[in-house]
């Protein structure tokens, strides 16, 4: 096992080394410039849209329940355990990269939204389909398909043996035991290697309640997202809240760590550029992780949106990365840091830094703040692991011609694949989604950067009727 992480690793660094994080950011900012800061101009136009539907349009849900669907598969593990691992790894500074990574990523998760609508389809069975796989094809042209089917293939692998399924039933059951047996008392020897009882107990229950969803597709797995999704938003950001409200006195001194950390500022002698590249690293690969901006993950779900304006609903697609990096991840970050815990406890790992970090923060019983973060982590966890059940099938739906049978083969595989994601170890399951989710981001963000003329065209002639109607 030892070898095969070491193996992983190594893999893991190669994706993500410099040249995937200056095209990601690279094509962010191009787009930024392209569009002319439309996620700074618009924001506020995109926040209206999420509530409001339009009428006579085609599509199998509305914008919000298409947004709480991209939302679900976003606000996960990546906002819990994603930011802490990449404090753990990067230092602090790797919320800074984050943000910088989720602002340009805004412009990119506007086009992606954009160019999904734009190049939908629907197919044989009513369904509307849309993502990188149809933008690819229908875009660029039928001599670029071999380019979308490589992102189906490397979206439908990163769903079902990566960000979709092991790293959130891994989060899900490492949150539960904390809670209920962190010392690990009650075992029993599986594979050669002890678990809990609270790991196997929760990894049964939520695979039986994900096999009960994502039978019904996309209409049910919207219809329980839209409200799980506002509720543990909601209650995730009060605690947040709570947090830096109790200790505002200590936020000033956490941004300066902050700002220090991620430009190399109290690293050692001789050690400065490592250091800010291992901070932006961390930093980069967790944000996208956590929002996917630049991965066509959430482009798939926005297709299937009731709206015929490719550039409203690119508005409304855009909020997503808002929500979950700029907000949310940055409250968790912030909370990390003004804890101490990394410097206090540097043998913590994933979402036991978390959980440190709120039972300083939270103004209750210690076993109160970890009951709140399991059941926030848990509720995260559980509707992305739905998210990217409907996102990979949509991927398997594009290479098999909307096939029935494959995409309920694909459901049970899913299922299976939830079912052992306990039994992994932490640092190999996000190397393993680390990895794919670099491997989605390079056929998307070569389109992106293709089609940006188009992109730039289609905002350019909406704005300018907008213009008109005000």
């Amino acid at each position: 096992m030892e070898t095969f992480n070491e193996f992983i690793k190594k893999v893991d660094d190669l994706v993500w080394g410099l040249p995937l994080i200056i095209l990601i950011i690279g094509c962010g900012i191009l787009l930024t410039i392209r569009l002319r800061g439309i996620q700074v101009h618009k924001l506020g136009t995109a926040l209206k849209y999420m509530f409001q539907d339009e009428e006579n349009a085609g599509g199998e849900v509305s914008s919000f329940q298409a947004l709480c669907t991209a939302l679900s598969a976003t606000i996960g593990t990546g906002n819990i355990v994603g930011v802490a691992t990449a404090l753990a790894a990067g230092g602090p500074g790797a919320l800074l990269w984050m943000e910088v990574a989720a602002f340009f990523g805004m412009a990119t998760k506007y086009s992606e939204g954009l160019l999904s609508i734009k190049y939908r389809i629907k197919d044989k069975n009513g369904q509307y389909l849309g993502g990188p796989f149809y933008y690819i094809e229908r875009g660029m042209g039928e001599k670029w398909k071999w380019l979308g089917k490589l992102f189906a293939v490397f979206g439908m692998l990163a769903g079902l043996m990566g960000i979709g399924t092991i790293t959130q039933i891994n989060g899900i059951a490492s949150a539960a035991n904390n809670f209920f047996d962190p010392e690990k008392l009650h075992t029993v020897s599986l594979f050669g290697m002890d678990y809990t009882w609270t790991q196997i107990i929760a990894g049964l229950l939520i695979t039986v309640f994900v096999a009960l969803i994502v039978i019904g597709g996309i209409k049910r797995i919207a219809s329980v997202s839209e409200i799980i999704v506002p509720v543990m938003v909601v209650l995730y950001i009060g605690c947040c809240l709570l947090i830096l409200i109790t200790h505002i006195t200590e936020i000033p001194a956490a941004v300066v760590t902050v700002v220090e950390s991620a430009f190399g500022i109290r690293a050692a002698a001789g050690g400065v550029l490592g250091a800010v590249f291992a901070s932006m690293q961390s930093g980069i690969a967790r944000g996208i992780f956590s929002n996917e901006a630049g991965l066509g993950s959430a482009p798939i779900a926005a297709a299937a949106a009731r709206t015929k304006e490719p550039a409203r609903q690119g508005l409304v697609t855009m909020t997503g990365t808002f929500i979950d990096t700029i907000i949310v991840c940055t409250m968790t970050g912030l909370a990390i840091v003004i804890s101490g815990c990394l410097e206090t406890n540097p043998e913590l790992q994933g979402v036991e830094i978390t959980n440190a970090a709120f039972q300083y923060g939270l103004p209750f019983p210690a076993q109160v703040s970890s009951f709140i973060l399991m059941i926030c982590l848990v509720f995260f966890a559980f509707t992305t692991i739905l998210g990217w059940n409907y996102y990979s099938e949509r991927c398997l739906s594009y290479l098999t011609g909307s096939s029935q049978t494959a995409a309920k083969v694909f459901r049970w595989l899913y299922i299976i694949a939830v079912f052992i994601g306990p039994y992994l170890t932490v640092e190999a399951v996000w190397n393993l989604a680390d990895i794919f989710n670099g491997l989605m981001a390079l056929p998307n963000i070569a389109a992106l950067i293709a089609l940006s003329g188009v992109v730039a065209a289609e905002t350019k002639n909406y704005l300018a009727r907008l213009k008109e109607k005000a």
